[in-house]
């Protein structure tokens, strides 16, 4: 049985359930490595995967004898074959935060189950702590992310718009190993920076304007994010302050990030110097990355935990003025017992695009 698996055994008989049904397909890949529709059932003594025809020779090619997992067409499922997978089981496990209450329900029906158990995020929370072979997908999809930033850094000229300048970071993913886009591309230029979450317009860049893009790819389904705010052939001298309070702070979070560092005091430090300066902190300090883009930790002041080694987690703090501009610096970031390590390496000082 792979070592996963055998964790949630053990996690769910701790917490007195004798079952669990993993629905949402991120987690189901954590445990298992399957990238397929379907479903995956922690029972007394087995494991079933329930797919469909279109995955069943996927499913069988992915998992190996040692993952203890039997595979089962859904369509030669029976009536009685539900019923007896929980049959002696008081406590059944279900994604609380995944599952709607139709699906909750069908799950009752179906199963009959005596008791559904809230698992409050239990595979989620090991998500946090990524593996080697986690780390090493990210980086590489931090890689080529990097390598996309040059590219666009000498794509973007006055004129271009920024939905053009979207669909060209899109292509380079696709046609550089990354099975596509992490999240939709922020392309945010002049006015249009000042929002956090701008969708990329038909508006054309024109010399001055701070470009602020944010942008990352999936590579083998691990995730990327970054952010950087580049200027078209000058830095305003009224974006100077606001660049500068904002790498600063940046900066100096990737310095307190390390194993044991506590989220709420380093967070606080951003919003207090950004309060000083006149400025809020009107987004979270950052997140956590991979297999989903946002997943725990949530790093904010509200947040009272403690970062661990080998999490993987963003820091990005940004100022916005409505009706003028933003800017928006950001990072993903390994965990170490001594520090941290920036995986996206793309410079973050001043970057003039279309110099001409």
């Amino acid at each position: 049985m792979n070592n996963k698996i055998k964790w949630l055994r053990e996690k769910i008989s701790m917490q007195n359930m004798q079952g669990m049904i993993i629905s949402n397909p991120k987690n189901i890949k954590y445990l298992t490595g399957i990238d397929a529709e379907g479903i995956l059932l922690i029972t007394r003594k087995e494991n079933f995967f329930l797919t469909d025809a279109r995955y069943t020779e996927y499913v069988q090619s992915v998992l190996t004898i040692n993952d203890g997992i039997i595979v089962n067409d859904i369509r030669n499922v029976s009536r009685d074959d539900y019923e007896n997978f929980f049959m002696f089981c008081e406590n059944v496990g279900f994604e609380e935060n995944y599952v709607t209450y139709s699906t909750y329900k069908k799950f009752l029906e179906r199963y009959k189950i005596h008791n559904l158990e809230e698992t409050e995020n239990m595979i989620e929370k090991q998500r946090m702590i990524k593996d080697e072979e986690e780390i090493a997908l990210i980086e590489k999809a931090c890689y080529i992310t990097d390598e996309c930033f040059k590219y666009i850094c000498d794509y973007i000229k006055v004129g271009k718009t920024e939905k053009e300048i979207a669909f060209e970071i899109e292509k380079f993913f696709k046609e550089n190993g990354a099975e596509g886009l992490a999240f939709d591309t922020i392309v945010a230029s002049g006015k249009n920076s000042s929002k956090p979450h701008a969708t990329p317009s038909d508006k054309q860049i024109e010399a001055g304007d701070p470009i602020t893009i944010d942008m990352g790819c999936i590579y083998k389904g691990y995730c990327s994010d970054m952010t950087r705010t580049v200027f078209a052939r000058y830095v305003p001298v009224t974006a100077k302050n606001i660049y500068d309070l904002v790498l600063k702070n940046q900066l100096q979070t990737l310095r307190e990030m390390k194993d044991g560092a506590n989220i709420r005091t380093f967070s606080r430090m951003v919003e207090n110097d950004f309060k000083i300066n006149g400025y809020d902190l009107v987004h979270s300090l950052g997140h956590g990355v991979g297999l989903d883009i946002h997943e725990m930790p949530f790093l904010s002041s509200n947040n009272d935990t403690n970062l661990k080694a080998n999490m993987v987690v963003t820091d990005e703090p940004g100022i916005y003025i409505p009706g003028s501009f933003g800017v928006r610096i950001e990072d993903t970031v390994l965990i170490t017992k001594s520090g941290c390590i920036t995986l996206t390496k793309s410079d973050k000082n001043y970057i003039v695009v279309d110099k001409n």
